[in-house]
């Protein structure tokens, strides 16, 4: 604020001639600090606040003296510090020269007026420094909607001159089309997020919050608001929740693994769950086989070629490659877009995984890959907890010497077989070894493990799928032969006493050959015999073989109903050489 008597020259009137207009009542009526000086600046009159402040500080006086002996003929205005009661104030004099060449000095409190002021110009720079460190851009558009401001830095990449007058439409994606943006908005926007196109043309993530702009008159005059980049934190974010979603299905896998106790039950369900996780038209899991190659053992979903079918040839190679490759392969098929991974055990091969979509679907992508592998992982796991199962399994139903089904199993296995009334005619043949106690009186029991392995080997060798080999302990065998009638029965009996002959050298000694005493009973599905019956006539029919000098087999007679009368059927020995 100007002081009205900044530029004015008052002439000087002695107070004695009572001038009302003259500078000594100008001084005593002036409603801040005044003082008249003479014309050696010394104090001619004050009025009771400028007494006052002289009384708190007479510092500052000395500071107006050496200001207007140094001025020309019209000081002007100056701003002093004067330490008061209430503390330090600001004081802007005006200094008028007299006539008589002394001066009048007005004063005025300013040290509200500096303090506001200094606190906005602080406000502005704080503001200032804030938005540049942010990670927000400000900016501001104009009646024609284009920007006509934004923070030097720029944004998202962009200069800002390359922003200012450009309309930011050009910046959106072309996904959001004619949808409304922060930057035409005529309603306040708050914390809307939108995606925008960066300098590189890389899809941007922001958040904006604006204001419109309105005239005097409603007319719309643009918009002002901020920007935060948050891409980062949103694909962070959709990373995140796609790691949560994979454990979540693989968790769901796993759990389906490890509630199945049957381990080739738990392969087939996990192959269904593998193809829902992956949205995936079908998927094989396969297992390393025993004497090499891979072994198909859970399959869901759609057909896939085997080698026969067209474009089968190619499925073989695709998966060696799985085998051998330490990630996820992938590759198409005619129209089949696949891609499998190696299954592992304590880093060894143990099987691979396939899954498969029709070319018209979404290809795999990173996520799927990494689903796909954490799935492998797993099944190699129960590809080694189904290896280990049938391991037991066959512990549990073979014989630990010769391999052959032990007793319970064997005759858990030939019920079974009696209660299929469709099978036709069926032969069990009951086999005892001659002089093997001789061997191991003779030899001892090293050598008599080897005879009782030898024989082993020789009733499974030609066998059968349905025919059941087994030993029922010590020196008894048996050898169960599905679908076969009398003449297949007598032709087996020969072949195993011809078998013999190779293993004569195992003998105690050339008195005491070793050899096969075996008792044939033939069953007929329908006529209700049990397998305790059938065994009897079996045992009945070796031990006549063995009393009539050993090393022969004997047939024993057909099986009679319990309604039928019973009459006594010989045994039909027939003596073979050994």
């Amino acid at each position: 604020m100007d002081h009205p008597l900044a530029a004015a020259s008052l002439p000087f009137t002695d107070p004695a001639g009572a001038d009302p207009a003259g500078p000594a009542a100008l001084v005593a009526a002036y409603p801040g600090p005044a003082l008249r000086l003479a014309d050696g600046l010394s104090i001619a009159e004050a009025n009771a606040e400028a007494e006052e402040m002289l009384e708190n500080d007479p510092r500052w006086f000395s500071d107006l003296q050496s200001w207007l002996s140094a001025s020309s003929v019209a000081p002007g205005l100056r701003s002093v510090p004067i330490e008061s009661a209430r503390g330090i104030m600001i004081v802007e004099w005006a200094g008028v020269p007299l006539a008589d060449g002394g001066f009048l000095l007005l004063g005025r409190d300013d040290t509200l007026e500096r303090q506001l002021r200094h606190t906005l110009t602080e406000s502005r720079r704080r503001y200032k420094d804030l938005v540049e460190v942010s990670s927000d851009f400000a900016w501001e558009t104009g009646p024609d909607g284009t920007f006509v401001f934004v923070t030097h830095k720029g944004a998202l990449g962009y200069d800002t001159d390359s922003l200012i007058g450009l309309d930011p439409r050009r910046l959106a994606l072309e996904e959001w089309g004619d949808l409304p943006l922060p930057f035409d908005t005529h309603r306040p926007v708050d914390q809307s997020e939108l995606w925008l196109k960066s300098a590189d043309g890389t899809p941007a993530c922001v958040v904006a919050s604006a204001l419109p702009l309105f005239g005097a008159q409603g007319e719309w005059l643009g918009a002002r608001g901020v920007c935060r980049d948050v891409t980062d934190q949103v694909l962070r974010s959709a990373e995140l929740a796609r790691v949560r979603n994979r454990e979540r299905l693989l968790a769901h896998i796993v759990h389906t693994l490890r509630d199945r106790l049957d381990a080739a039950e738990a392969l087939t369900v996990a192959a269904a769950e593998t193809a829902r996780a992956l949205s995936a038209d079908g998927c094989r899991i396969y297992r390393a086989g025993e004497e090499g190659g891979l072994v198909l053992v859970a399959e869901f979903g759609a057909a896939l070629p085997d080698s026969e079918c067209a474009g089968g040839a190619q499925l073989a190679p695709m998966l060696d490659r799985i085998a051998a490759a330490d990630g996820v392969v992938m590759d198409q098929i005619g129209e089949l877009l696949l891609v499998g991974a190696r299954t592992e055990h304590r880093q060894a091969l143990n099987g691979t995984v396939l899954v498969w979509r029709a070319d018209d679907s979404e290809p795999w992508d990173e996520e799927d890959r990494h689903l796909l592998s954490g799935v492998a992982d797993h099944i190699g796991i129960a590809h080694a907890h189904l290896a280990y199962q049938e391991r037991l399994r066959r512990l549990s139903e073979r014989d630990g010497l010769t391999g052959l089904f032990n007793r319970r199993t064997f005759f858990e296995r030939l019920e079974e077989a009696l209660e299929r009334t469709d099978s036709g005619p069926s032969a069990l043949l009951y086999v005892d070894l001659d002089n093997f106690k001789a061997v191991n009186d003779l030899h001892g029991h090293q050598q008599g493990d080897t005879v009782l392995k030898a024989i082993g080997t020789l009733l499974s060798s030609g066998v059968r799928p349905g025919d059941l080999p087994g030993r029922l302990g010590g020196d008894e065998f048996v050898l169960w032969l599905g679908r076969a009638d009398e003449a297949q029965a007598r032709r087996v009996a020969e072949r195993l006493l011809k078998g013999m002959a190779g293993l004569v050298h195992l003998s105690a000694s050339p008195e005491k050959p070793l050899g096969l005493s075996i008792g044939i009973a033939v069953h007929v599905p329908g006529r209700g015999e049990t397998v305790r019956e059938l065994t009897d006539r079996s045992d009945a029919a070796m031990y006549a073989a063995k009393k009539s000098g050993k090393g022969h087999y004997a047939l024993a007679p057909a099986h009679q109903p319990a309604t039928q009368p019973t009459a006594t059927q010989p045994i039909t020995l027939v003596e073979t050489a050994p």
